[in-house]
């Protein structure tokens, strides 16, 4: 498997805080594959910018859009670059763990799938559920997940984890329009309809709030739900 390339696509926009913290722990995973790793900054204001103008570029790839197009945009040029038989999307705070990308891609490897989901397990504590917008964006995942299941025939235990690992291969057949958060959605809808079914990987998720930078809202929520519902009628 040496040999063998994993493209990380890290698509950032505001995360003068955390970038490089996201970075020292990739780099610090031993995968047994080399590793890619493409940073897409989608014309961020916060000082991101010259944070990763000051990076090795011959440790990364780094794409500096002139336009704030959103994450799936992002995503989408990244993947232009992407040079791996494996990739794995990756965003650039800290909420997940890069120490599960070896049970994220493992399955592909065993040829059992080529696209893997991760499913967040969430700490015990959670200071969010005290607040309203918590109880909002839960009901709100776990119907994004009971319609896309009921709609594409899957069983996946949820579609709004971060992590999702694919191979290149299946990735180059599929074509988005989604620009937003909601480019996830629409591409494992597309993939579902060729007929690919998914299997889920338990991941650690450490959430953070809208006072820390949080980003996706009630808004994408309602515009997932269409991309999923547009994609099967």
């Amino acid at each position: 498997m040496a040999d063998m390339k994993l493209s990380i696509i890290i698509p950032a926009f505001n995360e003068r805080s955390t970038i490089l913290e996201i970075l020292k722990r990739i780099e610090n995973v031993d995968l047994g594959l080399e590793k890619e790793i493409i940073i897409v900054d989608d014309c961020s204001t916060d000082g991101t910018v010259d944070i990763l103008k000051g990076l090795d570029k011959s440790q990364y790839k780094i794409i500096l859009k002139n336009k704030n197009e959103g994450k799936g945009a992002a995503i989408k040029t990244g993947l232009a670059q992407a040079r791996g038989e494996f990739v794995i999307f990756q965003d650039a705070d800290i909420e997940y763990d890069p120490r599960d990308y070896p049970a994220m891609i493992q399955p592909i490897l065993d040829g059992k799938t080529e696209v893997v989901l991760g499913i967040r397990i969430k700490p015990e504590r959670d200071e969010r559920k005290r607040k309203s917008l918590y109880w909002l964006s839960f009901i709100g995942n776990k119907f994004i997940t009971w319609t896309t299941n009921l709609l594409f025939w899957n069983n996946a235990g949820e579609y709004e984890g971060c992590y999702k690992a694919f191979t290149k291969r299946l990735l180059d057949t599929v074509s988005i329009t989604a620009n937003g958060f909601e480019y996830d959605n629409e591409l494992i809808c597309k993939i579902l309809k060729k007929g690919y079914k998914t299997i889920d990987v338990p991941i650690h998720y450490y959430p953070r709030n809208y006072e820390t930078g949080k980003k996706i809202n009630w808004k994408d929520g309602f515009k997932i739900l269409l991309t999923i519902i547009k994609e099967r009628f």
